[in-house]
């Protein structure tokens, strides 16, 4: 069901029964799409808040077409089947069509596009979300406290500029870790649609990083006590190894004095 909705969207990547040298790039080229899913909301913060000229957003916009440009078309030298592989990622092709910044005069319907980066990002996560979650489900604490972090910050730029009456971005983190964590104080809350529409998605994205925070805790504990457990295990068995082979010299030596002398 995963496989045909992520086909549908156009975020399928390489298919499992391609060859090795294809699988083998396209799982490599998952960790700089993963930094542009990371720097888009970043770089759109910075725009916003007028901290980055227009030139620079520019030049930006230019390397992320650009790793969109070079991954597909990589890509497509590598796999056998080429039309299978353009039909399933056909939203990398919308991207570089419709996405090239050729920016050449400023408007209202420009900066109207550079709002979409927010759109731009989640595809980018949805499409990376099978290998997240692979990595996820690895159970490791610090990853999740590195991923959770991660998170906060990103949802606290997020907000800050979807509803700038929360305050600063501090104040946007400070209600991120309030809202993942489900403590919910209620001192900041987002007061237009598409600020609480975001915050609706960052409570289930919560209960994901939660639930998985609070069994990789538990497997961390159960897992040091059933370490402390197993060296004591170690240590009464080294020990009655010890009592045993004293008991056998001890039962040797009576043996020896019980003999009659011949």
């Amino acid at each position: 069901m995963a496989v045909k909705i992520a086909k549908l969207l156009g975020i399928n990547g390489v298919d499992p029964s391609e060859n090795h040298s294809a699988v083998t790039w396209g799982r490599r080229l998952e960790w700089p799409i993963l930094l542009v899913a990371l720097w888009v909301p970043i770089q759109w913060y910075l725009d916003e808040i007028k901290a980055i000229d227009i030139e620079t957003v520019y030049l930006f916009d230019w390397i992320i077409w650009l790793v969109f440009v070079f991954e597909t078309a990589l890509m497509s030298l590598l796999v056998n089947n080429r039309s299978r592989y353009l039909a399933n990622n056909w939203m990398n092709l919308i991207i570089i069509v419709a996405g090239a910044p050729l920016h050449l005069v400023e408007s209202p319907i420009i900066g109207a596009l550079r709002n979409l980066r927010l759109v731009l990002m989640a595809y980018l996560l949805v499409r990376l979300s099978r290998r997240l979650r692979e990595f996820l489900s690895k159970g490791r604490v610090g990853t999740i406290l590195l991923t959770s972090f991660v998170v906060v910050v990103l949802a606290g730029i997020i907000v800050t500029r979807l509803d700038p009456k929360m305050g600063t971005i501090w104040d946007g983190m400070w209600w991120a870790w309030v809202t993942v964590s489900h403590t919910g104080y209620g001192d900041i809350v987002p007061t237009n649609g598409s600020a609480r529409l975001f915050g609706a998605f960052l409570i289930f994205l919560g209960i994901v990083l939660v639930s998985l925070m609070t069994a990789s805790l538990s497997a961390f504990l159960i897992g040091s006590e059933v370490e402390k457990m197993e060296e004591e295990e170690k240590t009464a068995e080294k020990l009655l190894k010890k009592i045993s082979a004293r008991l056998d010299s001890i039962e040797k030596k009576l043996d020896a004095q019980s003999k009659p002398p011949t």
